[in-house]
Formats: structure tokens, C-alpha cells, sequence
């Protein structure tokens, strides 16, 4: 991979790189992944940056970096992470990205900080997240997806302001088409299900990943984790719905989250359009653009109404449809995907042999920014 290969990106000197990071000591470690680790370096000893460190031992990696260099070296928006270049040395590449003080949106809601967001700083997260992907989705001169969003993909500014990072699984959708079929790349229980089940790749795929992220900024919970409830084995989205239908929604709020009778309201509002955007099919799913004017006027749903959604277990590898008594094993799905899609009405798709390539969780592409 040459220079001239990721045109418009800014070359950094590698040498520059190990200097403002102290050779990449273990002190200036911001985090570390399967493929490689971040660092805090500091430039002409002023300018702080992040340096994304990758091992190009996996196949994958290159492509992935080469990919998130070339889609947003352009890309310039609040709350999106801004890539200032690249280097690479020997089999290592590097991606040099603006620095985020706070770290990580998942830190705050279950990690070391937990606790100290109030829900006026988790509603202007949830609410320039979206502007970031309306911004990828309707306002770039292409519509670039995603694929990947989930809490430690969102960094926070000292202030609180969200940006959405790694690009290494975006991609764009051609003007002319509404979706692709593509092989599965991300994380179960942020994905939607027809892109887990059937590879049915569009912009509504990050329009579902948000609703469940919206989820967890108000919880305070993974996704992918159960209710401590011994009556039940909720996991989030499952338990938003049932929250929702039997309108007990403060006990889905996380705890830590101390709100007085109007942000009760408000937080009631989001959870309906967290529930609007993990719908199925695909149809009933907001635009990103519909999204944000949603939470700006902060209106309800009006005459939309919300049906049960489908979901994918992470743990169990269950895709369940509409009722929980109503579930397919998603071990099945390798070996027979056109037999599933068949079964199930609510899936049937003139797509259904298209290639389906649900990763184990431990295959999981390891995100570090």
C-alpha cells in the first residue's frame, strides 16, 4: 500500500508517531483490542492526538484500515471522529484520530463512570448521534453505512459531545439502490435482523443499532444483558418492550438517574422512538433524518403504532420474532438460512439465499476506538 493508494489523507512520519508516544509505552495505552492497541501522543509537544496501532497478522485488517481511511479522510461533522492520517511501519499501520479526554460512551454507563451522567447529557448524546449518522446517511455526498454502532464506538468530548468512531466496517450504498446483500460484519445485539439472518445491508441497519444504543444510554445495561429479575431472562431490548407495553417504563431507567416528573415524560418519548427504530420490517423504521427531527421536537410517535420487535440474542444466538415464545436458534441459521426464512412468514424474503455469515461472538471485530 502506497501513499498514493489513500489519496487525500495526510501522511504522518512514523518517527513523529514513536516520539509522541513515548515509543509506545504502556503509559500512553488508551486501549487495546485483538488487533492492535491506541495511544495518547502528543505532537510538537502541544497537539494531542490518538494513534490507532494495527497488527496486520489477520487477513482483515487492511483492509479495514485502508477502507476507514479512504471513506472518511472528507468527512468533517461534530459528531463524527475526525481522522487527521496515517503511517505505517513495517507490517504495522497506524490511524492518527482526534483525541476524546472522556473515553467511551459504555464507560459511563456501565464501566469505571457509571453514575455520573445526568439525563440532560445522555439526551445530547442520544440526540448528536443521530445527527452523525443523518449526516452519513443524507447529508455526504454519498450515503455511507455504519455497520458498526454500539456504545464503545461512541466518544465523548470533555464536554460531553458524542462522536461516532470506527469506520473500518462502513460502507457506501450506491445512489441507486436501497440496500445490498452483503456478508455479515459486526456485532450481534446491535444488528438488525435482517442483516444478521438474510445479509440485507441499509442505512435502517444503523437506524436499529441506534434504537438499542438509545436503549442502553437510558438503562444503564448491555445490550446483551439479562434482567436480574429471577422471574424472567430479559434481555434489553425485550425488556424495553415489556416495560413499554405494560407502561412501567421507569423501571427500565437506570437507577443512578435521579429525574423529576417532566424528564420522566421526555425519557418515555425517546423509549418509544428507541422501540419505532428497532421495528421490523424494515419499513416501519425511521429515517436517521426523521430521527433527529423526532428528538428536536420532541414529539411522540402520533399516529405510529409499535409492534413487538425482533431481536437477536448474543449469548443464546436466538433470533426471536415477535413473541418470545416464537424463536429460531441462530446455529440453525449457517446450516439452513432458506429453511428459517421459509418457516417464518414475518421473514420470508425473495432474498433468502443470499449468503449468510453470522459471526461467533468471540470472532467479533475487536474495537478499541
Amino acid at each position: 500500500m502506497e501513499a498514493a493508494d489513500l489519496k487525500g489523507a495526510v501522511h504522518y512520519n512514523y518517527n513523529d508517531l514513536q516520539l509522541a508516544t513515548n515509543n509506545f509505552g504502556e503509559e500512553n495505552i488508551l486501549g487495546k483490542g485483538g488487533f492492535g492497541e491506541v495511544f495518547k501522543a502528543t505532537l510538537d509537544d502541544k497537539n494531542i492526538v490518538a494513534v490507532k496501532k494495527l497488527h496486520v497478522q489477520h487477513g482483515r485488517v487492511k483492509e479495514d484500515f485502508e477502507n476507514e481511511v479512504k471513506l472518511i479522510s472528507d468527512i468533517h461533522h461534530r459528531n463524527l471522529l475526525r481522522l487527521l492520517g496515517w503511517s505505517r511501519e513495517g507490517s504495522d499501520l497506524f490511524l492518527v484520530l482526534e483525541y476524546m479526554p472522556n473515553g467511551s460512551l459504555d464507560q459511563f454507563l456501565w464501566g469505571s463512570k457509571r453514575g455520573t451522567l445526568d439525563w440532560n447529557q445522555r439526551y445530547e448524546i442520544i440526540f448528536g448521534i443521530a445527527r452523525g449518522l443523518a449526516h452519513l446517511h443524507n447529508e455526504f455526498h454519498v450515503k455511507i453505512i455504519h455497520r458498526d454502532i454500539k456504545s464503545n464506538n461512541i466518544l465523548l468530548t470533555d464536554d460531553f459531545k458524542p462522536k461516532i468512531a470506527d469506520f473500518g466496517l462502513a460502507r457506501f450504498l450506491p445512489e441507486d439502490e436501497t440496500h445490498v446483500i452483503t456478508k455479515f460484519a459486526g456485532t450481534l445485539g446491535y444488528t438488525a435482523p435482517e442483516y444478521a439472518l438474510q445479509g440485507v445491508l441499509s442505512d435502517k441497519v444503523d437506524t436499529y443499532s441506534f434504537g438499542v444504543v438509545i436503549l442502553e444510554i437510558i438503562s444503564g445495561r448491555r445490550s446483551t444483558e439479562v434482567t436480574s429479575d429471577k422471574s424472567t431472562s430479559d434481555y434489553l431490548l425485550e425488556h424495553a418492550w415489556k416495560s413499554y407495553e405494560k407502561k412501567v417504563h421507569m423501571e427500565f431507567i437506570d437507577v443512578t438517574l435521579d429525574l423529576n416528573q417532566h424528564q420522566q415524560e421526555h425519557v418515555m418519548k425517546i423509549i418509544e422512538i428507541a422501540l419505532l427504530c428497532t421495528q421490523s420490517p424494515v419499513t416501519k423504521r425511521p429515517t436517521m433524518s426523521e430521527v433527529v427531527l423526532m428528538l428536536q421536537d420532541g414529539q411522540s410517535l402520533g399516529k405510529k403504532e409499535l409492534t413487538r420487535p425482533t431481536y437477536v440474542h448474543n449469548h443464546e444466538r436466538r433470533i426471536h420474532i415477535g413473541s418470545s415464545k416464537n424463536f429460531v436458534a441462530a446455529n440453525t441459521i449457517c446450516k439452513n438460512p432458506k429453511q428459517i426464512l421459509e418457516a417464518n412468514g414475518k421473514l420470508r424474503s425473495e432474498r433468502a439465499d443470499a449468503k449468510v455469515n453470522v459471526l461467533e461472538e468471540e470472532m467479533n471485530v475487536a474495537k478499541i476506538l
